[in-house]
């Protein structure tokens, strides 16, 4: 009996600016990080991703060997493409998430509601993960959270 593919679907932007391949490893990650792929589901097969995304197969078999590269997947001829192991914190962190995963949703709809364009909350988002995890930035999140323990 065949494995099934894990429900992960590779999303293509072609007007990014960032390497095809690179994207569906990014994505991987992202499904590893979220709980969507867990240790043990395959991944979809090349053909697979060609079909739904229009992509040459060789740019997915790109995507695999890095992330076989970098110990998250193996290949077993034959069989299909496995994830080996999951990305993030505690086997719990998706339940651990959930109220700050429900206080983002909030936020990207009122950016939506707001008329944010996607690209628009992406770069804000990305400013402020940047500032926030900067050597500076976690100085002034470490000061803003003093200032909420002061009131």
């Amino acid at each position: 009996m065949a494995a099934e593919s894990a429900a992960v679907e590779f999303r293509i932007d072609r007007r990014s600016g960032v390497a095809t391949y690179l994207q569906i490893v990014q994505q991987t990650k992202q499904a590893l990080r979220l709980g969507v792929l867990e240790p043990g589901d395959r991944l979809p097969t090349a053909r697979e991703v060609v079909e739904a995304t229009a992509i040459n197969p060789n740019t997915v078999l790109k995507a695999y060997r890095e992330l076989e590269r970098e110990g998250l997947v193996e290949a077993r001829r034959g069989l299909g493409t496995f994830v080996r192991r999951a990305l993030g914190g505690a086997p719990d962190a998706t339940a651990a998430d959930a109220p700050l995963r429900t206080e983002l949703a909030d936020w990207a709809r009122r950016a939506r509601a707001a008329g944010l364009e996607r690209d628009d909350v992406g770069a804000l988002f990305t400013a402020v993960l940047d500032s926030t995890y900067s050597t500076n930035g976690t100085d002034a999140a470490d000061r803003s959270h003093e200032g909420d323990q002061e009131r």
